[in-house]
């Protein structure tokens, strides 16, 4: 069995400050960072989706983690294809227009490659301190199975290289039918990681919870199970925190997905209260256990 690194989306959210999750003495950035990284040895960073990273701040992520600790990195919207504001972007590189959100077409060509130069560039601290894990691509629920999409997979991982990119879907057509062999042989040929999820059903962003390693990287982010989960509000949306016998259920289906990739990460994206963080706890405990 390979590994299994297990942590949380978001080390930062507002409600997680709130909850006493962190003892008193972790009273700043630096110090809530450092609590974090003794509990759990990855984290995934979701605010780089709404604004790309200043190379500075990364550099002190670096910095306040110890040696062996590794960030997952949410790709820039922009890259993803999703509504950008405008004033997410690059001050230098805004496009001239009244609109409040953008898409890639909305920019000279000049102007997107820089934005993926600079985001890349940015996370050069981390690689140097061997901190860097992966790049998640997350769609939007339009962007369904076609040629096209499939080709831009195969582009972000050249763009990326050697930095590994790791790709979720939130359309159901790329695992409708026989489209779900065809998507898992796709990226399995290209050895791109597919990212398993478990999410509320029935929903236009809906996937299965397939769980299926196409690389020897395989990685499982765990969204909850909301009845809110189309409210614009992140904490409702997210607002739902796994029992312990749902958790059961999922340890053995994590153990055989690790038999099939030499590392596994698990991300619990639940992140309203300390809801992510108890969870992430249970689920370690659950896979370190005999008796699951």
């Amino acid at each position: 069995m390979g590994q299994i690194q297990v942590g949380t989306a978001s080390w930062t959210d507002k409600t997680l400050l709130a909850s006493g999750w962190y003892p008193p003495t972790a009273d700043n950035p630096e110090k809530r960072l450092a609590h974090y990284a003794k509990k759990f040895p990855v984290v995934e960073v979701d605010a780089t989706y709404y604004g790309p990273p200043a190379e500075q701040t990364t550099k002190l992520w670096a910095q306040r983690t110890p040696e062996g600790f590794t960030f997952n990195i949410k790709a820039f919207s922009m890259l993803t294809g999703h509504p950008t504001k405008v004033s997410a972007i690059y001050k230098d590189l805004r496009p001239e227009t009244e609109k409040k959100n953008v898409y890639p077409a909305d920019l000279p060509p000049q102007a997107y490659e820089e934005i993926w130069s600079r985001f890349l560039s940015a996370l050069d601290p981390l690689v140097e301190a061997g901190k860097l894990g992966a790049l998640l691509f997350q769609f939007p629920p339009w962007w369904g199975i076609r040629r096209d999409n499939k080709d831009y997979l195969r582009e972000v991982a050249a763009r990326c290289r050697p930095l590994r990119p790791v790709f979720e879907f939130r359309n159901a057509s790329w695992f409708d039918g026989d489209n779900a062999e065809e998507t898992v042989e796709f990226l399995r040929r290209h050895e791109l990681p597919l990212v398993c999820v478990d999410m509320p059903q029935g929903h236009r962003s809906s996937v299965p919870p397939l769980l299926e390693a196409t690389a020897d990287l395989a990685v499982v982010r765990f969204h909850g199970h909301s009845d809110k989960w189309t409210s614009k509000d992140i904490h409702e949306k997210f607002g739902y925190e796994y029992s312990r016998a749902e958790l059961r259920e999922w340890a053995p289906k994590l153990r055989a997905l690790a038999d099939q990739a030499a590392t596994t990460q698990v991300f619990m994206n639940n992140c309203y209260l300390d809801y992510a963080q108890q969870n992430a706890s249970q689920l370690i405990d659950l896979l370190t256990s005999d008796n699951v």
